[in-house]
């Protein structure tokens, strides 16, 4: 239950604080989603977003700044398979199935509902 419990504050941190950018910046949700992103890569990148992850599970893992941090896991591992060419096929493949899952939510649900204009 304890795991519930972190990965709800920590997953809840990471939405009050996009909701403070919303509401205190000038920031584009475009850029707040860039932020996120950004963040998440360069704390994978120090090693420091495993840690986070390994805490609060899903609350960590699920934002966006998760999806950054599975960019450069999966570069890493690429770079240590492929060598070179990882730096380009790495983000893309350890990201491939929650992309095409965002993808085939995307079409199913405009398939199944008609948008107003």
């Amino acid at each position: 239950m304890l795991n519930y419990f972190w990965a709800f504050v920590i997953g809840g941190a990471f939405c009050a604080l996009g909701q403070i950018l919303i509401d205190y910046t000038k920031f584009t949700p475009a850029r707040i989603l860039v932020t996120f992103v950004v963040s998440g890569v360069v704390l994978g990148a120090l090693g420091w977003y495993r840690p986070l992850v390994d805490f609060a599970g899903a609350g960590a893992f699920v934002p966006l700044t998760g999806f950054g941090n599975v960019l450069v896991e999966g570069v890493k591992t690429a770079v240590d398979e492929k060598g070179f060419i990882g730096i380009i096929t790495g983000g893309l493949t350890a990201a491939a199935a929650g992309i095409t899952t965002a993808v085939t939510a995307g079409l199913l649900v405009s398939l199944m509902f008609k948008a107003r204009a």
